[in-house]
């Protein structure tokens, strides 16, 4: 009805005619219609889950196996061939970054129990003074901000100190 009232408002030269559409193009819009109302979760090319999730393994695989790489030339020392490759790898990782994949390494950090981390092993160290990231074995690899890969870890805890001990008999 509003639409109707504005046309008729304007002079008779200026009215738009009401448009007419076939059976065919009344469906093709209903379907362009359909694939419009989608929500963004669900995209307009599914892909199977099980090939979503092959994918972001072969990612995480293919990230940590770059990580693996740049460790080892980095403690391979100082050539000009180290450095070249290097130079390559670093180049690689800044590609698959502006993709959206980041390997995140936990070396040095605090560790506790609510961080998405695997620990391998607790290690008794008396030099630390809180749980701290001694060794990451495998990284944390995300892809557009989700963890498709969770961080393996080694964690350095504090001894006991002997007062400290319940049930020893000095308490």
């Amino acid at each position: 009805m509003r639409t109707w009232f504005r046309q008729w408002r304007q002079h008779r030269e200026i009215r738009i005619a009401e448009p007419t559409f076939s059976e065919e193009q009344c469906r093709e819009l209903a379907e362009l219609l359909t694939l419009l109302e989608r929500t963004p979760s669900e995209p307009a090319l599914s892909v199977p889950a099980s090939e979503a999730a092959e994918d972001t393994r072969a990612l995480a695989e293919a990230a940590t196996s770059l990580w693996r790489a740049q460790r080892k030339l980095t403690q391979a020392g100082r050539s000009a061939e180290n450095r070249q490759t290097g130079r390559y790898l670093r180049a690689c990782g800044e590609a698959l970054a502006a993709a959206g994949l980041v390997v995140q390494e936990h070396d040095g950090t605090t560790f506790n129990a609510g961080r998405a981390l695997d620990v391998l092993v607790y290690q008794d160290d008396p030099a630390v003074t809180e749980e701290t990231i001694v060794e990451t074995v495998r990284p944390s690899v995300y892809y557009h901000d989700r963890q498709i890969q969770r961080g393996e870890v080694i964690v350095a805890r504090p001894t006991a100190d002997e007062s400290t001990k319940v049930g020893d008999g000095y308490a």
